[in-house]
């Protein structure tokens, strides 16, 4: 059944900007109330500039928030479920990565804010959604991991810790909750063109193929959950 039929709202995090601006831009191309949380009105801004470009697209609601206050989140789940409706999607796609450096030398300040986004807030909105869609017995909660989730490097010990958190999250979650008809998924991109990671594009994967993926696991036969998809370029970017 297309995503038009199925009546879904769904609320994308990170969404000012690359793969959370094209989640936002695919699911709204595809017929979803969708809203879009994200730090930067301006950047919001354009990302329903982008789908608007659709006309058969129906208009994606910005909502500025700060992903590191429970109170922002709090707020703007009650207002998407005044103007939009009951959340049936969750995309916990917001995150967060400091520059590269030594665990010795990364900021305390560093280490949190990437925590709070990368994986205190997925948790946060899940709790907040997680009522209604088991009040419902239906729903999707996919978060946005990262191969780093899988595979910690040097330089990256915060950011991964909170992705590999966020996995354990989500496989958590998704035992808790699957015999009550809520499907949870992880998407684990490896290298990805975005502000944080440019590199070849012709090498890494575009944020376009993230949001293909999402779109995927909403349209899986009713009873399938894709619960962990891993997405690799098919070109090797170190090559």
């Amino acid at each position: 059944m297309p995503l038009s039929q199925r009546a879904h709202v769904a609320l994308v995090t990170g969404a000012g900007r690359g793969i959370g601006r094209a989640i936002a831009v695919h699911l709204a191309r595809a017929g979803c109330k969708v809203a879009a949380l994200a730090r930067t009105a301006s950047d919001l801004a354009e990302t329903v500039r982008e789908a608007a470009e659709d006309p058969a697209a129906p208009a994606i609601l910005p909502l500025p928030t700060d992903m590191t206050r429970d109170a922002d989140l709090e707020q703007a789940v009650r207002v998407i479920i005044e103007r939009l409706g009951r959340i049936t999607v969750l995309v916990n796609n917001a995150g967060f990565a400091p520059p590269r450096s030594t665990v010795l030398k990364t900021s305390l300040a560093d280490w949190d804010r990437t925590l709070a986004t990368c994986l205190r807030a997925p948790m946060v909105l899940t709790r907040l959604v997680l009522p209604d869609m088991l009040a419902h017995g239906s729903g999707n909660i996919v978060n946005i991991a990262s191969i780093a989730g899988q595979r910690g490097r040097a330089g990256e010990a915060s950011y991964a810790a909170a992705k590999f958190g966020l996995l354990g999250f989500t496989q958590s979650l998704f035992d808790e909750v699957r015999e009550h008809g809520i499907k949870v998924t992880a998407i684990v991109p490896g290298p990805v063109d975005t502000e944080h990671a440019p590199g070849d594009k012709a090498r890494v994967l575009r944020p376009s193929d993230i949001a293909a993926a999402v779109v995927q696991v909403l349209t899986a036969p009713p009873g399938a959950c894709p619960a962990e998809i891993v997405l690799e370029p098919l070109h090797d970017p170190e090559a």
